[in-house]
């Protein structure tokens, strides 16, 4: 047997993954940190703050597991309508990571990078942002993607904006605009869109993330509220997505199998 066959054992768990079933790229809705600290009479900064401590964890624990992009799903457009208080907060937070944990991913060999509108941040944290996305440029490891002020439908809009404007400059022609150009102008164009999205929280739906990359990701949901989230977790949704079959549209291999074995190979 070649060393590409067979089972991946991981050095951290006694679980087996087959070889191949790791997706390449996760995305996570991180819901559930104002939930977390309610229940224990903690203000919901306390639970947020808990939430960003998560996020090493569990970045480490993917890259040892050979994610090679994680995108997390920091703030959405939509959460600017949050209480003015918590929507400080949670900036402060994000000045405070990023401060903390560039210079670290950066050793880590971690690219770092942001997606979504920069233009309602502060000055200040604009230049945070760009100077962490410098540093961690020309890193080769795994990627670390975070969503700040981000909506999905927003992602294809500005895409539609810019590939406008290229049209009316004569850049591009209407007849050139396909899924592929389209996908090219997303905020995420230059990676493979998501294999798999994990939310947290035990709500079932994808709010507004990723909209269009989502096309074919498997969603695993999980009552989990994202401080509690840990590698042994991370494991549960990797079993998960490992024991689906993705068709992508196509016939799955037992269809195909009792198609053949009724009316033979042509079937």
């Amino acid at each position: 047997m070649s060393p590409d066959q067979g089972l991946l054992v991981t050095s951290f768990d006694t679980q087996t993954v087959p070889r191949g079933a790791i997706p390449q790229h996760i995305a996570i809705i991180m819901d559930g940190n104002n939930r977390w600290a309610q229940r224990r009479g903690l203000s919901g900064v306390a639970g947020h703050r808990a939430g960003v401590e998560v996020v090493r964890t569990i970045l480490e624990a993917c890259d040892k597991r050979g994610v090679k992009v994680l995108t997390l799903f920091a703030f959405s457009s939509e959460n600017w309508g949050r209480p003015e208080p918590e929507v400080r907060a949670l900036m402060a937070l994000l000045s405070r990571y990023l401060r903390r944990e560039a210079e670290k991913l950066h050793r880590d060999n971690i690219r770092l990078r942001f997606i979504g509108r920069r233009d309602r941040i502060s000055t200040r944290q604009q230049r945070l942002l760009e100077r962490a996305e410098q540093l961690t440029e020309a890193n080769t490891g795994a990627t670390l993607v975070l969503a700040i002020d981000y909506g999905g439908r927003w992602d294809v809009v500005d895409a539609a904006k810019r590939m406008a404007i290229q049209v009316h400059e004569g850049r591009l022609q209407p007849s050139d605009i396909d899924e592929e150009r389209l996908n090219s102008e997303l905020a995420l164009g230059d990676v493979a869109p998501p294999d798999l999205c994990i939310r947290t929280g035990g709500d079932q739906r994808i709010s507004n993330f990723l909209l269009w990359q989502f096309a074919y990701a498997e969603l695993y949901f999980t009552e989990r509220l994202w401080p509690d989230f840990d590698a042994a977790a991370l494991d549960e949704a990797l079993q998960a997505f490992a024991s689906r079959e993705r068709r992508f549209g196509l016939r799955g291999s037992a269809e195909t199998d009792d198609l053949d074995a009724r009316f033979g190979e042509n079937a």
